[in-house]
This record gives C-alpha cells, structure tokens and sequence, in this order.
C-alpha cells in the first residue's frame, strides 16, 4: 500500500527510515528544524523537506503542518527522535490521525519517565521506588522510608541527561529547592547500582518480534557524570539473562501499547539481589550507533524495518529478516581533536567509523564475543590514551 509519511526529525538522524520509505513506495515528506536542515538528509528519498525554527512553538508547529496538509494528504505522522515523540503525539491528536500512531497518553509512556514507572508498577514489572516531587510531604516519606542514595531525574529529558545522584535528604531538599517550579517535572527515585542492560526491539501488531540484548560496558549515568568512554556490546544469546530480559522487554512494550515501530528499552541487573530492574523505555530507535551494531550482528538494520513496519501497520503481514549470528560492539568518546585520525585503527572487525567534530567512535562486529570484548577494551585503552576529553555534565542533551 502506498502511503505519505511526514517525518519529524528535530536531530540528524533516519536516513535508512527515508531510504526504505521511499523504496516501499511511499511518498515521504522530511520536517525538521532550521539547525538541522543543513544536514546531509538523505534528500533523494524525500519528496519534499520543509523546516520550521522550533518544535517547541506546538501552535506554530500545528499551523505548519496544516498549511502542509491543505494541498498534501498526510497517511502518517511518525516521529524519528526521542524529543519529538509527544510533538508527533500532539499532531496526531490535533489532526485525529490517534488511529495511524500514538496519542498524546501512550505517547507519554515512551517518553515521560513518571508516566512509564507508574504504567510499569501498573502492569506487574518490577522498577525502583520511587515518588513524584509534588507532595512534600510524600517526599519525606519517601526519604523517610527508602534507603539512599537516591536519585532526581529529569521527566522527560534522554539518556542520563539531568540526573541527579544524592546522598543524604539535606542534598535532596536543596536540589528540590533550586528546581522551583520545575518540581514537578523531575521525580526522585532510589538508585539502584548494577549492571546496565539494553533491549533493541522491533513491534508488529502489538508484539514484539525482534529483540536484542546488549550490554552497556558502564551505566550511562557513571560515563555522563563521570567521564569515560562509552562502549556497548551483543550479550551471547545462550546466556540465561537474554530470555529473562527478552520477556522482561516484552512485558513492557505489549503491556504499555507501543503497537507498531522500534524501541531502545533499559534494564539494570542490581548488585544487590541480582534482579532486573526496569530503567526506561522509548519508542524510537537506539542512539550512539545503536542501529549499526544491532545489524552488523543480526543483518537488522532497525530504522529500515521501522519504516517497513509503518507500511505494514494495521495488517498482518510483517515479517523478520533473516537473522545472522554475528556479534556487535560500539565504542564512542568525545574527542580532544576537532576530526581525530582514526587511520591507525586498522583491524578488519572495523564496520562503522564515527564522523562527527571532536567525536571518535567505532562499530565493530565478529564471529565471537570474546573477540569483540578483546577490540572494544583495547580501543578504550587507546581512545583514553590519545584522543580522550572530558566536559562537565550538562542538564540538556548536546548532540
């Protein structure tokens, strides 16, 4: 079936979604922000490209697309970046399109953290305590009956960004201080320490029908607020964890309506009683070359079959790639050199180099695990060594 798609993009990223739109026959239309329109789209995919200064003006935003629709009709809205998913949402409902995507309340699952803790206690999953910050007098209690260290999290920001670790309820009360009237979209919640897992799914009609199972090298919250190079890799799938988790992940994403389309989900295994946590989810594609490691060891690229899956929603007939059996790791830093000379790394596991100002990265993909270990911890060695810079934590997501 052939469909129009508008894509939202407020950050580079999707070309292969394009790509594979436009070779399912679709007619694709590409908005994004002034910043981002400079990028090298993939614009051969896209019929037209259209960019309004900001996806934060929702009226501007809903007069734009309107203007778009007086002479296009729109099948789908789809979001392609963690920040857009409630403005895709809020478009939706706007233009009653709820029946094609996400409305603004499931959306919130996928995007709001107090939204997807109390959807999550709702259906059985198991997440840290935790409480919202509008009561005072529940935060007390909350301090009162939960064991620090705990930690203050940004509702609806990404990654680590904006989270705060604290230790004793003299540092939680300054900090709720200084938030004013930014309370109520941060919650507190208790830290959980441990090992920090990602699931990269794919949904059809409701179900999961794809799931990998990877393994941060550190949590996400140790490299943002502690410097360091960031490396993940494939978990060998004969490992007991990867079913515990898969059926953790699709508890979730069934339990909370992602329906059709990715998701990047994250669970920590806590040192303390060896049981898997619930962190946060997302219905949109993994960042930090993600989706390129996830198809160097499947052969899955995830913002293709994304794509396939729009042009399938509402039927039944999707169908998995076949799958390889490959491995896959992802080593990235922030670099001290504006474009870093990456000619010395020369081992053929090599299948993605990073190319973005005062970044060095790598994908690397192997017949075993243990040989993605062996190159991912040598890199890191020789990025912290060569190339390695450290910038203080920032309360926004920069890139």
């Amino acid at each position: 079936m052939s469909i129009t798609v508008l894509a939202l993009a407020s950050y580079f990223k999707g070309n292969r979604f394009l790509e594979r739109l436009k070779a399912e026959g679709c007619t694709v239309y590409l908005l994004t922000v002034e910043s981002a329109l400079k990028e090298p789209w993939a614009r051969h995919a896209c019929d037209e490209v259209f960019a309004v200064g900001n996806f934060h003006d929702r009226r501007a935003l809903i007069n734009a697309v309107a203007y778009l629709n007086r002479a296009r009709k729109i099948d789908r809205i789809v979001a392609l970046d963690d920040f857009d998913v409630e403005v895709g949402a809020h478009l939706r409902e706007h233009f009653r399109m709820t029946d094609t995507g996400h409305g603004e309340s499931v959306a919130r699952f996928f995007r709001d953290k107090l939204a997807m803790r109390t959807k999550a206690r709702e259906i059985g999953v198991r997440i840290p305590d935790f409480c919202p910050i509008f009561n005072h007098g529940d935060v007390r209690a909350f301090l009162a009956r939960v064991p620090g260290p705990w930690l203050i999290k940004p509702r609806s920001e990404a990654s680590a960004a904006g989270i705060r670790k604290l230790k004793t309820a003299d540092e939680v009360w300054k900090r709720i201080d200084e938030l004013g009237d930014d309370q109520s979209f941060c919650l507190i919640e208790q830290m959980v320490p441990g090992d920090l897992f990602h699931v990269d799914s794919l949904c059809a009609d409701g179900r999961v029908v794809f799931a990998e199972v990877n393994a941060y090298w550190r949590p996400l919250l140790d490299v943002y607020q502690g410097g360091g190079v960031y490396a993940t890799r494939t978990v060998p799938r004969e490992r007991p964890e990867v079913d515990e988790l898969k059926r953790a992940n699709a508890q979730v994403l069934e339990g909370f309506g992602l329906g059709w389309g990715a998701s990047h989900t994250e669970f920590m295994k806590a040192h303390a009683d060896g049981q898997y946590y619930f962190i946060e989810t997302s219905a949109r594609v993994g960042g930090a070359n993600t989706a390129e490691m996830v198809e160097h060891a499947t052969g899955v690229n995830l913002w293709s079959e994304w794509a396939k899956l729009e042009t399938c929603r509402g039927t039944q007939s999707y169908v998995v790639p076949p799958l390889m059996q490959r491995f896959g790791g992802v080593v990235i830093s922030l670099a001290r050199q504006e474009w870093p000379d990456t000619s010395g790394f020369t081992d053929p596991e090599i299948v993605y180099r990073m190319t973005t100002k005062n970044h060095i990265g790598f994908v690397v993909s192997a017949d075993t695990p243990q040989r993605v270990e062996e190159l991912l911890t040598q890199y890191m060695d020789r990025i912290t060594r060569d190339f390695h810079a450290v910038l203080p934590a920032s309360d926004k997501v920069s890139i």
